[in-house]
């Protein structure tokens, strides 16, 4: 939110975060500090209330107060250190905040838990305890401190609200430039994620792109080409990458839309989890999925990215297969009003599509179809294709199959499966570059479960390797030859 007020909107209003000495521990806190001061976000500050004790045990440093100030200092924050239970010294520190340029300013407050109240003060075991038959008695402390009960605290600060910020144009955003795929060429879908955006961004002021250190890689450089001053280097550090995305978010001061590997954003799943009851807005897009992305290796492949968005409420999940849809679903996500990811992949695909067809989310698409069909072949991304050579070698052996696109894995359109998988003698194949947890084949059992329909998933069926994209999808049973045995099994 910072980051939106100085660079973004460019105007007068300040974020403040307050924290606590236990959360501060964990690595995503880290990881904000030090973006915040590489930044220079002097427009925001932090307070931490350092009061020594955890849930369960004291915090680490407990009450070292020089060095959380030497942590903050280190990451280019203007740390000061106050007595947290003296007004006076934090209205200093707030002072000095909002002199300070040039660098965010971290308020270390050196409090007490339960402080003021005798038998708790300072003692551990009473963190979301009530206190019981001590309640009335800590209640009774905590007034006779009180200087004046009369003092409201009324028109202590007169001072005016500057609210600058520039009005926002909430109308659709579009992509007014035409789609020039040619038919029958081949582009990968994270290509297509980057051109869309960059598209996009010439409509609209309020799309911004965010990125860990992977954009050459998610083609989200094509938008930072055209557009660098809405373009947010992330650096490694994925848990602030969806963060920031999500603070540029709020407010819908901006469109954002966050790129990495779709393996890392299994690191910022708490970011992510947390971002569904927050009813954030945020685009997510991860490339470089499954095993077809070849000789990257295990490391690098998402096998459960599918499974993890799925069970984030409220999530929009898009698996485009091919550069045309591609550029439609970045168009959707830009304009639906929730968390969308989308599912982009490494290997250029022949594009499917004519550049005019329109797409709607929860719409899915019947790629190939006659009035014969044995089997409904429902693959999504990389598989869809593997669906089409499997639709094409039975078709020699005088047998024809239906191909189904569902475009979104969530929702998924339930109506059509079933109504296909009907017309095809109640038979599915689904073939996905996904682990067989959480993912197409799942979503497709889950449409069908008490509609007397068979379904024969494939999916990658181990831990895969290093290696060409065409012979690990083989290996791992989910090309075009797997697909048609299972066909033929039924």
């Amino acid at each position: 939110m910072a980051y939106t007020g100085k660079y973004f909107d460019k105007a007068s209003y300040r974020v403040f975060c307050l924290m606590g000495d236990g959360e501060s521990a964990e690595g995503s806190v880290m990881e904000a500090a030090n973006f915040a001061g590489f930044y220079k976000l002097d427009n925001l500050v932090g307070i931490i209330d350092v009061n020594r004790l955890g849930q369960s045990d004291p915090t680490s440093l407990q009450h070292d107060m020089e060095c959380y100030k030497a942590r903050y200092a280190s990451y280019g924050w203007n740390a000061v250190v106050v007595d947290g239970h003296s007004v006076e010294e934090i209205c200093k520190a707030m002072a000095d905040a909002e002199q300070c340029k040039g660098k965010p300013t971290m308020i270390l407050a050196k409090t007490y838990k339960g402080h003021g109240v005798a038998g708790v003060a300072n003692e551990d075991n009473w963190h979301g305890k009530p206190l019981g038959a001590k309640g009335e008695e800590a209640i009774a402390q905590l007034r006779s401190q009180m200087a004046d009960p009369d003092v409201t605290g009324e028109k202590v600060n007169q001072n005016v609200v500057t609210d600058d910020a520039p009005a926002l144009d909430l109308a659709p955003i579009c992509i007014a430039t035409p789609r020039t795929y040619k038919a029958r060429t081949k582009v990968a879908t994270r290509a297509a994620y980057g051109t869309a955006l960059a598209k996009l961004g010439e409509n609209s002021t309020r799309v911004v792109a965010l990125d860990g250190d992977t954009k050459n890689s998610t083609f989200a450089i094509t938008f930072q080409k055209k557009f660098p001053e809405r373009f947010i280097e992330c650096f490694i550090a994925e848990q602030n990458l969806v963060g920031v995305g999500m603070g540029c978010a709020t407010r819908q001061r901006t469109v954002a839309f966050c790129s990495t590997f779709a393996a890392f954003f299994s690191r910022a799943y708490d970011q992510i989890r947390m971002g569904a009851p927050s009813m954030s807005h945020v685009k997510l897009a991860g490339s470089h999925v499954g095993c077809s992305i070849g000789e990257d290796g295990p490391s690098q492949m998402a096998l459960e990215d599918i499974a993890m968005f799925r069970a984030i409420n409220n999530c929009v999940v898009f698996y485009p297969s091919d550069a045309v849809s591609c550029e439609r679903v970045v168009e959707l996500a830009a304009n639906h009003p929730s968390m969308v990811f989308i599912r982009t992949s490494r290997p250029a695909t022949l594009n499917v599509y004519k550049n005019d067809e329109v797409f709607e989310i929860g719409k899915g698409k019947v790629i190939r179809q006659s009035e014969s069909d044995a089997c409904l072949l429902i693959g999504a991304g990389i598989t869809l294709h593997e669906c089409l050579k499997a639709a094409d070698q039975l078709k020699e052996q005088g047998m024809s199959v239906r191909v189904f696109d569902p475009v979104t894995i969530k929702p998924l359109d339930a109506a059509a499966v079933i109504k296909n998988a009907v017309e095809c003698g109640g038979k599915i194949v689904v073939s996905e570059d996904h682990y067989p947890e959480g993912g197409l084949g799942e979503a497709v059992c889950g449409a069908v479960a008490m509609e007397g329909i068979r379904v024969k998933r494939l999916a990658v069926n181990g831990l895969p390797r290093s290696g060409p994209s065409a012979q690990l999808m083989d290996m791992f049973g989910i090309s075009a030859r797997h697909i048609v045995d299972a066909v033929k099994s039924f």
